[in-house]
């Protein structure tokens, strides 16, 4: 999957799955979108959403070729009355922008002119004079420095008068030189109040990565139960140092770690020591349960505590990194494995407050168990962000661990949060390997300006807002598919003019540190024939855009690309969910698809109304005047369905919930859009697609006629063979047939490896693949599940309109 830098609302989209007439069958239904979904097919419609072109000459190239320009809305007003959320996903570290158009590269980001009134960086849409230049955000006349006209004097040799996709190189200063020679830093924290199982599981884990660190990385054992311990893997055999973790709960660990072991002690070449760190490994055994109890002792009201000091070990690793932050590393990431809650010591969560007792007490588990139970966590992670440490929470448990309060450490530092309920059929091995294998950015700060008509006013995403300046993020790390989201809104009650020459434009600007190493920074630039280490550059991407205003309400809705909609949709109920509950999250997002149903029928002029008001015409639910809103019904439906917003009492695990928060704030849209719902497609044989995509039904398995089914709900593969299959279909499809090669390619582009299922009808248990063919499930929007598939959520959102518009 190309990674692409943004992807806006405002777009056109040119896929185009239709919803259907009022009340259709569920049959009428599959036949509908199986006609629609073939007839693409022979057309050569790609399902990826093309974007427009963006670039001054390309705009005219677009509006040439019939394209769809994308366009704001003109005013509040105009916003307010389509219904539809305002704003855009950036992917800041992807390799191409939306266009699939890698940046233009050069040098001397240092001298890149900046608006003297709003820091906005000069671009190929500002007007450029022989001595000055003309912001395209705010239109402030600047002076141009002797520098800057001699740069612009060969604009061929100038990334920035080139494109408004550039990536510009800082140059070193040779007061620096050891900090831009400084090691990327890897530790691993692992739990030893576990069992044997997770410690083999971690084990494979920490092997597969060290296969994946590049040369020049510094790697660092450590371990926590009710004592720190830190290894020494640099000598002939492995030197383990303990130290006791306080069992009061607002304690530290009374002696500095830098006395126990020097950090560069701790820390190892991974190069010269990969045999010695799998060695250490092997040393790893889970702590006696004598020793839990004489360590942990008693806890909260006499219950005998696990010994997991969590918190305390963490605090004291990141007071531990960050004191060599800027000398020793430049990047420090901290794998934590954890097999349970943290029990002992600060920072122990009270894992009592899940079960029985909201049943006995009247309280709403899923409000009670969404918002943390303490903020030692965020707190935590201010550290973390201040020591320029990333923390990766990897959990491997079944048992309740409150995820809601140490997700902190992750979301705000730029990490990721893993859960695996069991080491059995567990992908942490792989998804660590292909996590520290993919390129990354580190030390990020993003920043998004916008022209003086609208301003930011959401920002949603795994990073550190700015105490001091807003619209500002900091991300101690940043990969390719790392993507975050921003709502806009209007400065003022004007909006933008009608008549004015000034258009809209927004402003992307990335600024960021990557390891180059020597063979690549030989190529780049002159150095020295003595340097052999991987160096750090510091870089500066900047990404500008320019738009159109939408005359009317049509053109708004002719510019909607839906699976940025879903990104920002879940980002909204994430956060009501969080503040008020899932009931309030899922209410939330039923009466928005009421109103913007409401507002698409009345701006289409679809209704008429009699005397007294009563409504003559059958309201449109399925969107058929406006293919970019034809999704929009079943993502919501699905989004419904999804253990995201399904109630505590239906069986969802508080921390699977968290998980899945986690997961998709962080996900590109397209992505998302696989997750919420899943891709349906069916092979004649499993050298040939039959269909390309079917409604998620009992139906798409009866009237297409398919043997083969293959399902991507993107954590998980199902290749399904119907019971009424040819037996001479060979059961699993072989591998190197189509199908396979398919499944082989979307697993190679997830930013996690999905788990593939094979099941053959009538044979083997069917239910996890029936239980994603939500569309003859049940679903309300604002109770519990009740008599509700599509058809009747269709209806039930036919009756809230009719409800609205009276």
């Amino acid at each position: 999957m190309a990674q692409r830098f943004l992807q806006w609302i405002q777009y056109s989209a040119i896929l185009d799955l239709r919803l259907f007439p009022e009340n259709p069958s569920t049959r009428e239904i599959e036949n509908n979108w199986n006609k629609k979904e073939n007839e693409k097919d022979r057309q050569g419609t790609r399902r990826k959403t093309r974007r427009t072109h963006t670039h001054s000459h390309a705009l005219s190239e677009a509006w040439q070729s019939g394209q769809q320009y994308p366009r704001f809305p003109i005013d509040a007003d105009a916003q307010e009355g389509s219904g539809l959320p305002w704003g855009v996903t950036v992917s800041p570290f992807a390799a191409k922008d939306e266009n699939g158009q890698a940046p233009a590269y050069g040098s001397d980001g240092h001298l890149l002119p900046r608006c003297e009134n709003c820091w906005a960086y000069f671009n190929t849409y500002c007007e450029l004079e022989q001595w000055s230049w003309s912001c395209s955000l705010c239109g402030t006349l600047n002076g141009l420095s002797s520098k800057a006209i001699a740069r612009f004097s060969h604009p061929q040799s100038c990334a920035e008068m080139m494109s408004s996709f550039i990536d510009l190189e800082f140059p070193e200063e040779s007061s620096s030189e050891e900090i831009m020679e400084a090691r990327p830093v890897y530790v691993a924290a692992v739990d030893l109040s576990s069992s044997e199982e997770f410690l083999e599981l971690t084990k494979s884990a920490l092997l597969a990565s060290l296969e994946a660190l590049a040369p020049g990385s510094l790697f660092g054992l450590a371990t926590f139960s009710h004592k720190l311990g830190l290894y020494d893997v640099q000598g002939p055999i492995p030197v383990l140092k303990n130290v006791f973790i306080p069992p009061d709960t607002d304690g530290t660990i009374p002696i500095e770690l830098g006395d126990v072991m020097p950090l560069l002690q701790f820390l190892a070449p991974v190069e010269t020591c990969k045999d010695r760190i799998a060695s250490a490994l092997e040393t790893l055994r889970p702590s006696t349960s004598w020793e839990r109890t004489t360590g942990a002792g008693q806890g909260l009201e006499g219950v005998l505590m696990g010994g997991r000091g969590f918190g305390v070990a963490m605090e004291a690793l990141f007071n531990y990194l960050g004191s060599e932050y800027g000398s020793t590393f430049a990047l420090a990431r901290v794998f934590a494995f954890l097999s349970g809650p943290p029990d002992y010591g600060a920072g122990q969560l009270d894992t009592r407050r899940y079960g029985e007792q909201y049943a006995s007490k009247g309280e709403d588990a899923d409000c009670a168990l969404l918002p943390e139970q303490t903020p030692f966590y965020k707190d935590l992670a201010v550290v973390a962000v201040q020591a320029g440490v990333c923390v990766d929470i990897i959990a491997v448990t079944n048992e309740y661990t409150d995820l809601a309060s140490l997700k902190f450490l992750s979301i705000d530092s730029g990490g990721s949060l893993f859960l695996y309920t069991s080491t059995d059929d567990s992908t942490l091995p792989q998804d660590l390997y292909r996590m520290l294998s993919r390129p990354y950015a580190f030390g990020c700060v993003l920043r998004l300006r916008t022209s003086t008509e609208f301003k930011p006013g959401n920002s949603y995403g795994h990073f550190f807002p700015d105490p001091l300046y807003e619209n500002v993020q900091h991300i101690i790390c940043c990969d390719s598919y790392a993507t975050y989201a921003y709502d806009f809104e209007f400065a003022n009650n004007v909006g933008f003019s009608r008549h004015s020459s000034e258009v809209p434009t927004l402003q992307i600007a990335f600024q960021y540190t990557v390891v180059v190493p020597p063979e690549e920074l030989a190529n780049s630039v002159t150095v020295s024939a003595s340097r052999t280490k991987h160096s750090l550059k510091r870089r500066l991407r900047i990404r500008t855009l320019q738009f159109g205003t939408a005359k009317n309400i049509n053109e708004i809705y002719d510019s909607v690309d839906p699976e940025v909609v879903l990104s920002l949709l879940v980002h909204k109920v994430i956060l009501a969910s969080l503040e008020q509950g899932v009931r309030e999250g899922r209410m939330l997002l039923h009466d928005w698809l009421v109103i913007l149903t409401a507002q698409y029928n009345d701006a289409y002029k679809l209704v008429e109304y009699k005397t007294g008001s009563s409504i003559s015409a059958q309201i449109d639910v399925a969107f058929s005047q406006c293919p970019q809103l034809h999704l929009l019904p079943r993502l919501v439906f699905a989004l419904l369905r999804n253990p995201l917003l399904r109630f505590h009492e239906e069986g969802v695990h508080p921390d699977y919930r968290i998980y899945l928060q986690c997961l998709f704030s962080a996900l590109e849209p397209s992505s998302l859009h696989c997750a919420v719902y899943p891709v349906l497609m069916s092979y004649s044989t499993p050298d040939k697609q039959a269909f390309p995509r079917h409604s998620l039904s009992r139906a798409a398995l009866i009237t297409s006629g398919s043997p083969i089914f293959f399902l991507d709900a993107f954590t998980t593969l199902i290749v399904f063979y119907s019971s009424t299959a040819d037996a001479t279909l060979p059961f699993p499809p072989p591998h190197d047939c189509l199908l396979r090669t398919t499944i082989n390619k979307l697993k190679q582009e997830r930013c996690i490896t999905p788990k593939l299922i094979f099941i053959r009808g009538g044979h083997d248990d069917a239910s996890i693949f029936e239980n994603y063919l939500i569309e003859e499930q049940d679903v309300d929007g604002s109770g519990l599940t009740s008599v509700m598939g599509f058809v009747s959520f269709l209806e039930d959102i036919t009756h809230g309109v009719l409800e609205y518009m009276k």
